[in-house]
């Protein structure tokens, strides 16, 4: 079977590992990514029907703005983020399944004008009709270089769990500077987006089914259990 490797920030690089060795794969954990908190003003909670989290970092590193908007439920992209969110004191009157465009089609017909806390890296979303979204970045995550244990771990066939667009782009960055070949490793990505931005040369490119954690380790099992195209 072929190693996991798992790339994310912590927490949720932990979290992750912890899931991959419970379901029996060989994973191990090299943050590559630092999240840190942005300044940032919150504007008068009045203006808004709800917030709208695409992640758990809203609420870690969102500092003190947050306590001004605490009356507001939170529409959350997921179960983490929701429960980050009631940790932080938060309402949660909804929790989606399949990413933050899924969420938004899941919601009734009400018109509603949304404040979106993110982080500098995030997807175009298309509101339906009738909602409005304001952005406020309130955090970001900051690329750090490979650790060597990690090009060792690269230097072999290994398939490597990618959550965002960003960490794609900087692993094969990091891939690029280090003279690593492509073609024996083999990405698992949480969505389309994702596996795009990794570019070409790789062993295998796969996407997961849904854009859970659940979802993104059955499909790492398939590919650490099968040996997939050979590197030349």
């Amino acid at each position: 079977m072929a190693p996991l490797i798992v790339i994310r920030p912590e927490p949720g690089c932990s979290a992750t590992v912890a899931l991959a060795r419970a379901a029996r794969l060989e994973a191990e954990g090299f943050p590559l990514f630092e999240v840190v908190p942005v300044s940032w003003q919150a504007p008068l909670a009045t203006d808004y029907d709800a917030l709208l989290a695409g992640s758990a970092n809203v609420f870690r590193h969102g500092g003190p703005g947050l306590a001004a908007l605490r009356g507001l439920p939170v529409l959350a992209v997921g179960d983490a983020t929701a429960e980050a969110a009631c940790e932080a004191g938060f309402t949660v009157s909804h929790s989606g399944k399949g990413g933050l465009q899924a969420l938004l089609q899941e919601l009734d017909a009400t018109p509603r004008h949304l404040l979106r806390l993110a982080g500098e890296e995030r997807i175009v979303l298309q509101p339906p009709l009738g909602t409005t979204i304001e952005d406020r970045v309130v955090y970001a995550s900051r690329p750090v270089a490979a650790p060597q244990a990690l090009l060792h771990r690269l230097r072999e066939p290994t398939v490597i769990a990618l959550h965002s667009a960003e960490a794609a782009r900087h692993l094969a960055a990091q891939c690029a500077a280090h003279g690593l070949r492509r073609s024996p490793l083999r990405l698992a990505a949480l969505g389309p987006r994702i596996a795009a931005a990794a570019g070409d040369g790789w062993g295998e490119v796969a996407v997961a089914g849904q854009t859970s954690d659940q979802a993104l380790l059955a499909l790492a099992r398939q590919m650490c259990q099968d040996p997939g195209p050979k590197g030349r």
